[in-house]
């Protein structure tokens, strides 16, 4: 048995996709299990190649799994902790990063500049497996769960500091409203009273307020057949990247280099201000990164990705 850990949510996993094939594809006799959150199971379907999920939520604590473990791949973290929860499995093998206070002294050295997707790749090529950073295409799901033409704006986060503010999310759905485009807004379920005040502000009906209404298999059938996705550096950019929808991302204060879109997808833009310099955010309001995010300038980039769209269309006619 082949033991992977991803204890972590939808952008993590979305970003975990080459990683997970690739060990999949090193190790093709083996079964493969993952460790990770529960209720991410219809995201594992759709990344293929699992063949058992192994309920996970953090570091507390790893069920046993049934059987032998022969390699264990630590895609969670750095260490400790992570490590040590691995290793409690009795793996033949761990692969991971280096770190001392595991122990854990076979690996590479963490960087935290690093992208993401390339972080894990790199980690499976020092162990001599091949992974794929640009491996990223999800599973569309299945027919019954399509909706198609809708262009999703999703203006929460659990990290308030990746928020842009709402009334700038308003204004943007009147505008693309005005332009044509069926708005509609997701969220979590405990985002639904803002979402409700943006579709408000907004001029949406209550029918455009989908945040608390649709369960990950329904969210990635939405995002898969969008015409445009809008939002914060969230699950949702990376579902929209996996299913090559046409995005726009804002990202402050954490920068896309470390978890935008790959540059070769030219169906996404990534937006950032904090380059610049800014003062400390003391957690009240609006960081500033996003602040500095203006309605037109992601008007102009939800131009340029339909400019590509149009493009991409042109040729494939």
């Amino acid at each position: 048995m082949i033991l992977a850990l991803r204890a972590l949510g939808v952008g993590d996993l979305a970003t975990a996709v080459p990683a997970v094939r690739a060990v999949r594809a090193a190790y093709p006799e083996q079964q493969l299990v993952l460790a990770a959150p529960a209720w991410l199971g219809p995201l594992v379907e759709l990344v293929g190649g699992v063949d058992r999920l192994l309920p996970t939520d953090g570091l507390d604590r790893l069920a046993r799994p049934a059987g032998r473990v022969a390699v264990a791949v630590n895609l969670h973290g750095r260490g400790p902790r992570s490590h040590r929860l691995l290793a409690a499995a009795r793996p033949g093998r761990l692969i991971a990063f280096a770190n001392a206070e595991a122990p854990h002294a076979d690996g590479p050295q963490w960087d935290d500049d690093e992208h993401e997707v390339s972080r894990w790749c790199r980690l499976l090529r020092e162990y001599d497996i091949a992974a794929d950073p640009t491996d990223l295409d999800l599973r569309r799901p299945g027919p019954e769960l399509a909706a198609g033409g809708l262009t999703v704006l999703h203006p929460g986060s659990k990290e308030p500091a990746k928020r842009w503010p709402a009334a700038r999310y308003a204004a943007l759905a009147r505008e693309l409203t005005g332009r044509g485009h069926r708005v509609v807004l997701t969220g979590s379920a405990s985002e639904r009273d803002m979402v409700a005040r943006v579709a408000y502000r907004a001029g949406l009906p209550t029918a455009a307020v989908l945040a608390g209404r649709t369960d990950l298999a329904q969210l990635a059938a939405l995002i898969a057949g969008a015409r445009l996705v809008v939002s914060g550096d969230t699950g949702v950019a990376h579902l929209a990247t996996g299913y090559r929808t046409p995005s726009v991302v804002l990202f402050g204060p954490v920068p896309p280099a470390r978890w935008g879109p790959p540059p070769e997808r030219r169906r996404h833009r990534a937006l950032w201000a904090g380059a610049r310099a800014w003062p400390e955010w003391d957690g009240v309001g609006d960081h500033p990164t996003m602040v500095a995010l203006g309605v037109d300038e992601v008007l102009a980039a939800v131009d340029e990705v339909e400019r590509v769209v149009r493009v991409d269309r042109a040729v494939a006619a």
